[in-house]
């Protein structure tokens, strides 16, 4: 018998991708989504997979499809780095995380968490790992704050026996399938659509969205019960970034480069027209201005010697996502 996997957040960027490589690994796949959401990533596949309608906030909506399944894969996120209601981001990546570890616990199934490397330490100038010193206090941001005590709650659970977890901490996922978009794939399409007017010095791990899924697999098989894995790509400048995008786009490069400390004043306006005027999500704020002031490296060195993670290259990744933008945008 196959065994059945449960997907929360099936219908998002990474979800949707893991929804699919579930199916083509021959497993059971029960998703579950909210009435309202955007399912234009499962269309193709609806009919292979069995939908549960719930709210990660309503801990009733979570026991049916918990109870139908072996293994949880928990995906689903609130991955905005501003919101005009902070406490949106607690409620989903920690109450609806909480009431998930709560029933997962009772029902003794086997939970893959899908954190990030939000929640890892950072080291100027050196590449970091599942064991760089880090504390909440290191946090910026509400995005990075909410994923770290979502993760803390894993821990505990573990810790006190209570469950059967792996962490996963995926780096920064490019690819196909990314219609919000996430604030990466904002990125992404702001070159292609040549709005993108300056580049700040920074860095940041890039890794294919489909190697991520495949590495949730991979831990399924190979993972130490209350382990940790980065699941990463390469490390790449901020600027080389830019310019990949730029060469496979065939679009202007972005050369005016900008240092952080000139440009707070305008994030913090911009974060008031949006919270007051315009009613949007920013793609500029003080949050990621102050995330930008390091250079976001890590190493997969573990999930590769441990899960046998073979990540492809970046510029790959990059040539996915670029193709993808210009179909669908």
């Amino acid at each position: 018998m196959s065994k059945k996997i449960l997907i929360t957040g099936a219908n998002g960027f990474l979800g949707s991708r893991l929804v699919k490589l579930a199916i083509k690994k021959k497993f059971k796949v029960n998703v579950l989504v909210r009435k309202n959401s955007n399912l234009k990533n499962l269309h193709e596949i609806k009919s292979k997979i069995n939908f549960f309608y719930g709210d990660l906030l309503k801990s009733e909506s979570l026991i049916d499809p918990i109870e139908n399944s072996d293994i949880i894969f928990h995906v689903a996120a609130d991955y905005r780095l501003w919101s005009k209601k902070t406490s949106e981001l607690y409620e989903t990546n920690v109450f609806g995380t909480e009431n998930i570890l709560s029933i997962v616990s009772k029902k003794k199934k086997k939970l893959i968490f899908t954190s990030s490397v939000a929640t890892l330490g950072l080291v100027n100038n050196q590449i970091s790992n599942e064991n760089t010193p880090v504390s909440y206090n290191d946090m910026i941001g509400h995005y990075k704050k909410s994923k770290y005590l979502a993760e803390d709650l894993v821990n505990r659970y573990v810790r006190k026996k209570k469950l059967n977890a792996i962490i996963l901490n995926p780096s920064t996922p490019i690819g196909p399938g990314d219609i919000k978009p996430t604030p990466t794939g904002k990125i992404i399409l702001d070159v292609v659509k040549k709005k993108m007017p300056a580049y700040v010095d920074t860095g940041l791990n890039f890794v294919h969205v489909d190697d991520v899924a495949e590495g949730h697999f991979l831990a399924l098989k190979y993972g130490k019960p209350g382990d940790r894995y980065i699941l990463g790509g390469e490390n790449i400048i901020f600027k080389d970034f830019l310019d990949f995008i730029s060469d496979y786009a065939n679009v202007p490069k972005v050369k005016i480069k900008l240092h952080t400390t000139y440009l707070y004043l305008f994030a913090r306006i911009n974060e008031f027209f949006s919270k007051y005027l315009i009613h949007n999500n920013p793609s500029f704020t003080v949050d990621g201005l102050r995330m930008s002031e390091k250079k976001m490296f890590f190493s997969s060195d573990k999930a590769k010697k441990k899960l046998h993670y073979r990540p492809r290259p970046a510029k790959d990744a990059i040539k996915d996502s670029v193709n993808w933008i210009v179909k669908n945008f």
